[in-house]
């Protein structure tokens, strides 16, 4: 028996509409874009903050086995030098990003910062240090800028602040990772080499391996990326420049040979300088102060220190999740340098029991560590796209300058008898004054209208 045809159900199916189309083209180029790019850069952050920031584990057992030269003023000062490296090469890394290749200056940055960090185990006197950690610097400088300008180039601003949360999560978590992988490293002596040497041979080392790597995994742009369909890569750089067009439209135009005169960038440069007065001096001094209130070994003392990061990284994941949700990223920042600023004075106050003060400490660690991830998304919310590239190296140049100046202002008053609990009460104050700042910054809302 013939069947007669489905009119009535030709007529009622359902059809995918234009829109739910586009809506999955996007929705899969940004998945695509988050789980093929953020695993990488996360493991390079973790890997660069790690090899900047371990000096402050080492000094644990350095300051007992190099006691004819290695004094807490010279922790200081080669701390600092550091970040006087970094400023050689940061406003013209980020430029290289914007300009040129991300892949080929991020491949660079990471082989040169492996070896010399692998270096460090080998320095002997004070010069071979102060040298050894300003030249870790100049390899490194750029890596930071360059990172956030690259997001701009993959990530949608809605997506920007889960993006940077991510990466910022690799500070804490290097961190966290670091402290007890420290730990066990400081016990080696194999080869007739000191722990604290074999620390930096080991954790130097994948820097290297992973420069490697990025040339083969990480792509400019996403015209680049293979791994995108066509209609995913033209909605991502149709976005992109849309968004562009936007800022352009609510910011100004800005040249770029008229940034510095900018009031935003030196709000945006200042205010980071001072977080990271303080910042910077908590990050290397945490494992002598938490040696100070608990009197344990080192490998106490750094296990201890990794529960404080662990505790930073819910700070990062909740910034990035609130600012996100909620558009708001002045406030979300002056809210953890405020936080910061608190706990640390409170953790800092005589007279309380050990485990109080480490509650205060691990509070201390989630808001010092939640502020970056508003604060890096607002450059590229007020300035055009060549502008927040030379704007980004500026105040990451100003950042830095603080890391320099905290550390060796630390490690000088340490060594003329001034407490710890002392200069870290002062940075505290540092952090307090780093969210009035911030609080200043003009902020353009969906109306245009600055706030």
């Amino acid at each position: 028996m013939a069947c007669s045809p489905p009119t009535e159900y030709t007529l009622t199916r359902p059809m995918s509409s234009p829109t739910a189309a586009a809506e999955a083209v996007a929705a899969s180029a940004r998945r695509k874009v988050a789980w093929r790019l953020l695993p990488l850069l996360l493991a390079l952050y973790v890997v660069a903050y790690l090899d900047r920031a371990n000096l402050g584990f080492a000094k644990l057992q350095m300051k007992e086995a190099e006691k004819g030269w290695f004094t807490d003023e010279v922790f200081g000062w080669g701390a600092g030098l550091f970040f006087i490296g970094y400023l050689v090469l940061e406003i013209p890394g980020a430029l290289l990003v914007e300009r040129w290749s991300a892949r080929k200056w991020f491949a660079r940055i990471l082989v040169t910062w492996g070896v010399i960090s692998m270096a460090m185990a080998a320095v002997d006197s004070v010069p071979q240090f102060y040298l050894t950690r300003f030249l870790l610097g100049l390899a490194e400088a750029g890596f930071y800028p360059g990172v956030i300008v690259y997001f701009t180039h993959w990530f949608p601003k809605r997506d920007r602040g889960r993006a940077m949360a991510a990466m910022i999560l690799g500070v804490p978590g290097s961190l966290a990772l670091g402290a007890p992988v420290s730990a066990l490293l400081l016990k080696l002596g194999w080869f007739g080499l000191k722990g604290w040497q074999w620390l930096f041979l080991v954790e130097g080392a994948p820097a290297v391996a992973l420069g490697v790597l990025v040339l083969f995994l990480l792509p400019d742009r996403p015209r680049d990326a293979r791994w995108l369909t066509p209609a995913e890569r033209d909605w991502l750089e149709t976005t992109l420049e849309a968004e562009r067009r936007e800022t352009r439209a609510v910011a100004g135009e800005v040249s770029v040979g008229r940034v510095l005169r900018h009031p935003v960038v030196w709000l945006l440069a200042a205010g980071i300088f001072a977080t990271n007065l303080g910042g910077y001096s908590l990050v290397f001094w945490l494992p002598t102060a938490v040696k100070g209130l608990f009197a344990a070994d080192d490998t106490t003392v750094l296990v201890l220190t990794g529960v404080i990061y662990l505790a930073a990284m819910a700070g990062v994941w909740l910034a990035g999740q609130s600012s996100d949700r909620t558009g708001d990223r002045k406030w979300h920042c002056v809210a953890g340098q405020v936080g910061a600023a608190v706990f640390l004075t409170l953790a800092m106050t005589g007279g309380q029991p050990a485990v109080v003060v480490f509650g205060w400490l691990m509070l201390t660690g989630l808001c010092a560590h939640g502020w970056p991830t508003p604060f890096w998304a607002l450059p590229s919310t007020t300035l055009t796209a060549s502008a927040a590239a030379v704007a980004v190296g500026v105040i990451n140049m100003a950042a830095n300058l603080a890391g320099f100046v905290g550390n060796a202002v630390v490690g000088s008053l340490q060594e003329r008898g001034v407490s710890l609990p002392a200069c870290l009460m002062g940075a505290a104050a540092c952090y307090a004054l780093g969210g009035l700042l911030v609080a200043a910054i003009p902020v353009p809302n969906a109306a245009g209208v600055k706030a």
